[in-house]
């Protein structure tokens, strides 16, 4: 487990460190705050930005916390919810759709039983539509945790990328 686990309201001496060391890599520059909050975002095992993360990130920065929120929910790659740990990114591009990405799709609700934006029961899994993230060639794709998964042409594929993760 990594020392940073964004949850609610709760940040650590440890969460402070990570989020002190990223802004550090950034050069404590505010005008990256979009790569800061994914940064921090990548950090968290729930792959969000929690309200205590961001008042954080807002005050080292020297800026607004309404600052910080109106990037995180103008761009759509931030969240302020905790996400499943490996949120499955299915690309909603008309390439990807032609590949049949709706039938990966299908696929990934029938077997993990969940529909879009759900979460599986032990918060392993989360299913989401994304735009084009440039995995036209070997469409239909999945990106999970930034790790692209091509050619998920049947279930036995599907599955064994599942397999693959944890």
């Amino acid at each position: 487990m990594k020392p940073f686990d964004p949850t609610p309201d709760t940040l650590t001496p440890e969460g402070m460190a990570v989020i002190d060391g990223i802004i550090l890599s950034h050069g404590g520059d505010s005008t990256q705050l979009v790569g800061i909050l994914l940064d921090i975002q990548a950090a968290g095992e729930r792959k969000y930005i929690s309200r205590s993360a961001a008042a954080y990130t807002a005050r080292k920065l020297g800026l607004k916390l309404t600052q910080v929120y109106d990037v995180i929910t103008f761009y759509a790659a931030l969240y302020d919810k905790p996400r499943a740990k490996y949120p499955l990114e299915v690309c909603s591009s008309a390439p990807c759709r032609v590949n049949d990405s709706d039938s990966l799709l299908d696929t990934l609700q029938n077997i993990l039983g969940i529909g879009l934006g759900e979460v599986t029961y032990d918060g392993r899994f989360t299913i989401e539509r994304v735009p084009c993230f440039g995995a036209c060639d070997v469409a239909p794709a999945v990106r999970v945790n930034g790790a692209v998964y091509g050619n998920l042409t049947s279930r036995e594929r599907i599955l064994d990328m599942l397999r693959q993760l944890d």
